[in-house]
């Protein structure tokens, strides 16, 4: 099954694209995509749209799995976060996506709901038995996505982004 993890974010997307068989998992492809800030907010929203959208046109994955917003301080943050989620949910919206806290993801792939960045970076490259850590980070992030939802899919309520 080929699934697709994204980390969304206005300034910084990251994707993955993982195939697992089994409890076997292999990376695809993973990258980013970056937004400059000097963009009007519906170009970002619409390059970062389209960007996936031609993600899941070449790697045709079967389900998606989507960080949930983090809230903290910002909450100018989060609302950027929450729309470039919502165009990512959009792009995948013709197959399952399962939605995850950042606590969730880490704790899949690390083992520890509070693991921090570089823990994440180098048990995702473990897992998918790459040479070297995924970088930027955002896409180590969706790779870690892509494998919780493959280690948790069958215990997660899917919905399906309908037009």
């Amino acid at each position: 099954m080929i699934i697709l993890g994204i980390d969304p974010g206005l300034a910084n997307t990251g994707w993955g694209v993982i195939e697992t068989s089994g409890s076997r998992f292999r990376c695809v492809a993973y990258g980013c995509v970056t937004t400059e800030g000097a963009l009007p907010l519906p170009a970002r929203l619409a390059r970062i749209h389209e960007s996936l959208c031609d993600v899941v046109a070449r790697y045709a994955p079967a389900e998606a799995a989507v960080e949930n917003v983090y809230f903290s301080n910002n909450a100018k943050t989060a609302f950027a976060t929450g729309q470039a989620r919502g165009v990512a949910i959009l792009a995948a919206r013709d197959i399952p996506v399962g939605e995850y806290g950042p606590g969730e993801i880490k704790l899949a792939v690390v083992g520890a709901g509070d693991a921090d960045k570089h823990q994440v970076q180098y048990m995702v490259r473990v897992l998918l038995g790459l040479q070297d850590e995924p970088k930027p980070d955002h896409a180590a992030d969706a790779l870690a996505a892509a494998i919780c939802h493959a280690n948790t899919r069958s215990r997660t309520t899917l919905v399906r982004a309908a037009l």
